[in-house]
């Protein structure tokens, strides 16, 4: 096969941020109508509605697209089935329905998987009534709705589960993404439309005029040895940063009080031969709430935790206790299981910024009680801070931020056209295109559907380059924004989670292309790969506390 790089040209969208210093003049090319501080899911989602009804947006963000939590969820689109029991029965109508949409939009990102519950006799009755609620609120088509199933049935869908330990159980499809290239097919469809981005950029100061209304934003370069500064000017500020949020805030206000309660979820990747579900179990940990094991490709994936967590660190502690409380759980649900660290892979975490309850996080409730609801608000500059919120309805959530803006802006914006137009990558027929690769990369089905699944039509342009490491590093740093390595293999190529060997040669090779591309000495080169080496390091840093850090060079 002919080996070519795409032109940018040919890309939609294309987001290239090599050149620096012209990157940050073109922020102060014109007056903004609106800047959105953090690229994560609702800020990408902002932006990108916001740019698509016609206003002058500019996108900024500290780390890069989906470095924060946007990254670390259990990469599921779902309905919020728990949420019933909580009461909150608009977030689960909304996020069954947000569902449908996104298949729309985004199909090579929302994979289809069929999710088994085994469980006794009543707690499958009391699934069941949920699931029928849930799929009447939803408009769940007939043909996706759940089956129940005796002891038997469970077993012929999932072999590994404990023999004559679940008499009965449930299956329901749901679906799973790759929650980065979501975010990050968001902003480059904002892009798209208009809007301006830069990243490795935090905010450091909101300019105020006369008449006390934020009128702009200051960032700085972020990446080694940057010295780089630039002012956004704009008529409304939006403060999208996660985690982030109450820092934000005071830039805007000093001394405000938070607003947020950040929880941290943990995921724990084994082999998949070592825990060889055929798609997604739902179990439940000691304490009741909901676990699960995901198959990815080569791998098994195990989530989540949910605990307080104090700081919005950008690599959350993992401890031994939250890889101990995953590891009880699939050993009670599956036959001779008997996991321990040899067999972890690689792990992440995140924190999810919740809105604190109005007695604060000592009032006694559980993590999992706080409520998933999105909240905004206006600060005494007018900015608008928005958290909370679930990754399968943040295109909702931005629609409502941006209506509120164009009311405030008194603009005569279009109305909100996000759920018509396909994102980045998404104007593909999936299996059709994977039939297509597969032949034109000798037969190599896997690798034809990880491309489909990670770049939907693009990854056509991904095979014609030769559809190998180097061939997405290349398009990760031409025309998807990447500028460090961490960039590519954590959240680009899908790399550090969902391989066997996250910190082997292909992590080498990828440093090579990618310093080629971006002009990198060897010293720095070897610096980014040491880098993505510690962050795996430390992730297990719990389980293997002996394994020497790797050291910049």
């Amino acid at each position: 096969m002919a080996t070519h790089v795409p032109s940018p040209t040919a890309v939609t969208g294309s987001l290239d941020l090599r050149d620096r210093p012209a990157a940050f003049a073109r922020l102060a090319e014109r007056e903004f109508d609106v800047v959105v501080i953090g690229a994560g899911i609702t800020g990408a989602g902002v932006a990108r509605d916001a740019a698509l009804r016609g206003l002058r947006v500019a996108l900024v963000e500290g780390r890069d697209v989906a470095s924060g939590t946007s990254s670390r969820s259990s990469k599921m689109i779902h309905g919020g089935l728990r949420y019933l029991a909580h009461g909150d029965v608009g977030l689960v109508r909304e996020a069954a329905t947000e569902r449908q949409v996104l298949r729309l939009i985004a199909p090579h990102l929302t994979r289809i998987s069929p999710f088994v519950m085994p469980g006794s006799r009543r707690s499958t009755a009391t699934v069941r009534a949920g699931l029928v609620a849930f799929e009447r609120l939803g408009k769940v088509p007939r043909a996706e709705r759940h089956r129940t199933l005796d002891g038997g049935e469970l077993l012929d869908l999932e072999p590994t589960l404990a023999r004559d330990t679940f008499p009965s159980g449930v299956v329901y499809p749901e679906f799973l993404t790759n929650d980065a290239r979501l975010t990050l097919a968001n902003v480059r469809s904002a892009v798209a439309a208009g809007a301006t981005v830069l990243t490795h950029a935090p905010a450091t100061r909101i300019l105020v005029g006369s008449n006390g209304r934020a009128n702009g934003v200051e960032v700085e370069g972020a990446l080694p040895g940057e010295d780089l500064r630039g002012v956004a000017r704009t008529r409304m500020v939006v403060n999208a940063a996660g985690p982030w949020v109450d820092a934000v805030r005071a830039l805007e206000e000093p001394g405000a009080p938070g607003r947020l309660a950040l929880t941290k979820g943990i995921h724990v990747v084994v082999p998949h031969e070592r825990l060889p579900v055929r798609d997604t179990v739902i179990t439940l940990g000691h304490d009741k709430r909901p676990v699960f094991a995901v198959r990815s490709g080569p791998v098994t994936y195990l989530g989540t935790t949910d605990t307080f967590y104090a700081d919005p660190d950008e690599w959350p502690r993992i401890d031994g206790a939250d890889v101990d409380y995953l590891f009880d759980a699939m050993e009670r649900t599956f036959d001779g299981l008997r996991l321990t660290a040899d067999d972890v892979v690689s792990m992440w975490a995140g924190v999810r910024p919740l809105i604190a309850p109005e007695g604060g996080t000592d009032d006694g409730a559980a993590p999992s009680e706080l409520s998933r609801k999105d909240e905004t608000w206006m600060g005494p500059a007018g900015v608008v801070s928005v958290a909370g919120g679930k990754l399968t309805a943040y295109r909702t959530m931005a629609e409502r931020i941006v209506d509120d803006l164009v009311a405030e802006l008194g603009t005569g914006a279009t109305r909100c056209r996000t759920a018509d137009v396909a994102l980045v990558g998404g104007d593909v027929e999936v299996e059709d295109l994977v039939a297509e690769l597969t032949v034109a990369l000798d037969g190599d089905g896997d690798r034809a559907r990880r491309l489909v699944e990670l770049w939907g039509s693009e990854a056509e342009l991904i095979a014609a380059d030769g559809g190998d490491v180097d061939a997405e590093v290349r398009h990760a740093v031409l025309h998807e924004g990447a500028l460090r390595l961490e960039d590519h293999w954590i959240r680009r190529g899908a790399r550090a989670w969902f391989t066997l060997d996250p910190i082997g040669p292909d992590l080498d090779r990828a440093g090579a292309t990618m310093g080629a591309l971006l002009g990198w000495s060897p010293e720095r080169q070897a610096d980014e790969v040491a880098s993505c080496r510690r962050i795996h390091a430390d992730s297990l840093r719990c389980l293997r506390p002996g394994v020497a850090e790797p050291q910049p060079a």
